[in-house]
Order: C-alpha cells, then structure tokens, then sequence
C-alpha cells in the first residue's frame, strides 16, 4: 500500500499533466450578511463560457466516443431546471418532516413514471436531544446491466436538506442531476452492458446516515445472485461510487454577485483513504469526460473529498463527489452564502448557475457510459 506521501506525489503529478489548476477572479463582493443575488432571469438563455469541443487539441472522437455524446445529447437543460423546481415546491425537505416523506414519494413517483422499478432502504435514526430511534427511508433505482447485471455503478445525491429554504442547491441540484441521468437512462433505446444504480439517499444532513444504513445493509449482498440460478442480482459488486452535492454556485471566494468567470465542475477523491489510487483514477475519468462531453464548463481534479455521502464508500469502492466548489478549501469557508440558508431557493439562481449544474450531469453521463458501456441500439 501507499504511503500517505507517495499518494500525495501521485495526485499532485496527475493534476499537473491535467493543467487542473483553479484560481479564483475577485469582483463585487455579496454583503456580509450573505444577501442573495439580484432576482434570476429563467428564461434568459444559458450563455456559453467556453469553447470545450475545442479543448482536447484535436483528438477525434471514435464510434463509441460519438455513440456516448448522442446519448449525453439527450440531457435536457429544460428537464433539468424543472425537476429542480419541483423538488423545491416541498420546501428544505428537513428529514423527518412530513415534506420530505413527500419529496420522497415525488421521487419515486418520478422513477416509476419513467418504467423503473424502485427499493427503498429502511433504517433507524435518533434524532439529537432524543433517546428514541424513528424509522426513516431512501428510495434508488436500478438500470439493470444487459452483459455484466452482476456489476455496477452507484451515482448519488441527498434529497434531504435544512436552512428553512427550499434546498435548491443543497441538494435539490445534485438530486435533479441524477434524476435527469435516469430519465435518459430510461428510454427503451438505451441500453448497458453493466448495472447503473441510481440512489437518492436520505439523512445527509445528520451525518450521512442514509448512506451509511445502505452501506451496512447492502455491502456483503454484493454479487450475490437470489435466487441462485435467476440472474437476479439484488446488490450487484460495487464498481465505482459518483456523488452530487451542491453542484450550481460557483461565484468565487470572496463571494460575487456574478459567476466567477472561471468557473467548474470540481471532482473529489479523498486522498486519506484506502481505495485512494484507485478513486483518483475515476476522477480523471470523469475529468476525461468532461473535456470530451461537457458543452460549457471544464472540471478540475481534487483530493479532500469530505462531507458528503461518497464517505461510507471511499475504503471499499473507488468514490469521488462532484461538487461546485472544493468542499474543504471553498464550500467550507463560505463560498456559498446560501448553504443552509433561507435564501437557498430556486429563484437565487440564474441560468449560468443553472446550466454548470447541467454540465456536471453531462460529465458524469459521458464518464458511465464509457464505464458501464451504455449505448443506443441492440
């Protein structure tokens, strides 16, 4: 194994062959109590910010490679910007309130509406100032693999949040994101050599409880073929781990009013853990991804993926977060003023903040299904 110097010379190497360096423009800063932006235009068009196509300096798409932007092409920008909406009209979604026992049905409503079959995980949880555990639940779907159904890939994002808000961006952004991959996912076209599980867990807010219970339940079922000889695998192994959480607000740190004009998607790996090498490679799959399949922003590689629910992932599988901003460097020290806030709603955000959401799915989209080997056609 590695030691903790070796993984770091590791990673400083791979993100310098990248150029995965990112600095911040200052510009008119947010008043200190965290005012929230002027009034957002939704029906602005997104603007492009970059020219990515060009970015790889030439290097032609194969088949496969044209095969997945089709499929990354069927992402709808419109889709996603309703989905998040929705998610809001619950409100924050605070874990065992009755608004998000409804934003859970809506979910699994929105799932089951596409043709999937949806679980829903069961665990306890003790609220704080209490002795008495409560039961909760998180609800995930499955895109059952053609070739290798025993095999898959995990992506995430919390449904829950708190601030008294609507949980816009913390997480209605990363939930409308893997909800969008699923509607795309669900068309009768579509299909994937391995599994792709869609999870929206519950209880972040408290500790990542959701995925925790998920983790506990389901780790040793991997693999596990039930019935023996159906070709039923209710837990397929663990191939990789994608979370989403906090995935629009990139407005530099100190905060301005407008989008930094170096914004980007930022993928995490966290370097203090066991499956290290091997999540660091993932990210730069996803990074490989976006320079290949994003439409508007690039994204950078990091290695102090913390706070979030890739955590109880990151020793057994390789686990990465995509985020808007580094959660320890950035989120961490105040570069969203509406994290946890009443002001985290819908309408605080513009199209831009709308549209770098949108290309994290498109990045996330691109990487699985090179992974997973998704494709249109037989």
């Amino acid at each position: 194994m590695k030691s903790c110097s070796q993984r770091l010379s590791l990673s400083i190497a791979l993100a310098a062959a990248l150029g995965l360096a990112s600095f911040a423009a200052p510009s008119a800063t947010l008043a200190q109590t965290g005012a929230q932006r002027p009034e957002a235009r939704p029906s602005d068009p997104p603007v492009l910010r970059r020219n990515l196509r060009g970015i790889l300096g030439g290097v032609e798409m194969t088949a496969a490679d044209s095969m997945h932007q089709q499929i990354v092409d069927r992402l709808d920008f419109d889709s996603y910007k309703e989905l998040l909406r929705g998610l809001t009209e619950f409100g924050d979604r605070e874990q065992g309130t009755p608004r998000n026992a409804a934003a859970l049905d809506w979910i699994e409503d929105r799932l089951r509406g596409w043709g999937y079959e949806t679980e829903r995980v069961h665990y306890m949880y003790t609220p704080r100032n209490s002795e008495t555990a409560e039961p909760r639940e998180e609800v995930f779907a499955t895109k059952v693999g053609g070739a290798r159904p025993d095999e898959m890939y995990i992506l995430g994002a919390h449904m829950d949040g708190r601030g008294g808000g609507e949980a816009a961006i913390d997480d209605g952004s990363g939930t409308a994101l893997v909800m969008e991959i699923a509607r795309v996912l669900a068309s009768s076209d579509v299909h994937s050599d391995r599994s792709i599980r869609l999870a929206l867990w519950n209880n972040e807010e408290t500790g990542l409880d959701g995925a925790r219970a998920y983790v506990e339940q389901r780790a040793g079922l991997q693999g596990v073929e039930d019935p023996p000889g159906s070709g039923r695998y209710p837990e397929p192994r663990w191939l990789g781990m994608i979370q989403h959480d906090m995935m629009m607000w990139d407005h530099g740190n100190p905060v301005t009013y407008d989008q930094a004009l170096d914004a980007d998607v930022d993928v995490e790996f966290q370097l203090n853990s066991a499956m290290a090498d091997q999540s660091a490679l993932l990210g730069i799959a996803l990074i490989n991804a976006n320079r290949m399949h994003a439409s508007d922003y690039p994204a950078v590689l990091s290695n102090a993926m913390s706070n979030t629910d890739s955590t109880p992932f990151m020793d057994l599988v390789p686990a990465v977060s995509l985020r808007e901003n580094r959660r320890l460097y950035e989120t961490g020290n105040r570069a969203n003023p509406h994290w946890h806030q009443p002001t985290d709603l819908f309408e605080t955000f513009s199209d831009a903040d709308f549209m770098l959401g949108f290309n994290a799915a498109q990045t996330t989209l691109g990487a699985v299904a090179k992974l997973a080997g998704i494709r249109i056609g037989g």
